[in-house]
Parts: structure tokens; C-alpha cells; sequence
């Protein structure tokens, strides 16, 4: 469900990729019920016994930060980086995000998994 405090981020914000981050809003809602959304770190977070990951605004791409990143289990080719903790997936544009919602909301059903066991 979607939550009334990100729903003001969006409006407050301009941002030129903003259908692509809706997008990626409902994707994530959509993944799992037990997935939520509030506003952390001055940005929207989704969590579900923890943080899973955050938007971190880009002016060119979307950019989501999963903060545990490499933790979770299984082969998610979307995300990026070599650190012990944090991933990065990015988005060029909605039409990407389309594209590629299957791989989001696998590593979102990942997590839950993950976290439930």
C-alpha cells in the first residue's frame, strides 16, 4: 500500500525519471504484501524486517540502494558492486524498469524469504 508520506516526497520533488521511480514504487509494493514504504534518510525506503533498500536520487537514472545488499541470497545479476554490504541497482528510464521488473521483484522476494527463515 502505497504510504501518504512518500506520496508527499513525490509531489514536493521534481524529478525528470519520476514515472520510472513510481514505477519501481509499485513493483516493490507489489512484490510482497508484507513489504512497506516509509521515508528514511530523506528518502523512500522499503523494508520488511529491515531495511531493504532506498531510493537515492539521481538526476539521470534511478538509483535504488539495497542496503544489505550482498547479503541476500541467490544470483541477482542487477545488482551491483563489490563491497561486503551494499548493492546498487539503476534504472536508465521507465522503459528499463519495465524491462527488468521480473529481476527487482525476484530479489525482493529473495529478501522476504531470506528474512523469514
Amino acid at each position: 500500500m502505497h504510504s501518504p508520506e512518500v506520496d508527499v516526497w513525490f509531489e514536493k520533488r521534481s524529478h525528470p525519471l519520476e514515472e520510472a521511480m513510481q514505477a519501481v514504487r509499485d513493483f516493490a509494493l507489489d512484490a510482497d504484501p508484507r513489504i512497506v514504504e516509509s521515508i528514511k534518510w530523506s528518502t523512500p525506503t522499503y523494508s520488511y524486517k529491515g531495511n531493504i533498500f532506498s531510493f537515492n536520487p539521481a538526476k539521470n537514472f534511478v538509483s535504488l540502494l539495497f542496503h544489505t545488499g550482498a547479503k541476500i541470497p541467490g544470483e541477482h545479476s542487477g545488482l551491483e558492486g563489490d563491497g561486503e554490504t551494499a548493492r546498487v541497482m539503476r534504472f536508465a528510464n521507465l522503459a528499463e524498469v519495465q524491462a527488468r521488473s521480473a529481476e527487482l521483484t525476484a530479489v525482493l522476494k529473495a529478501w522476504c524469504q531470506w528474512k523469514d527463515q
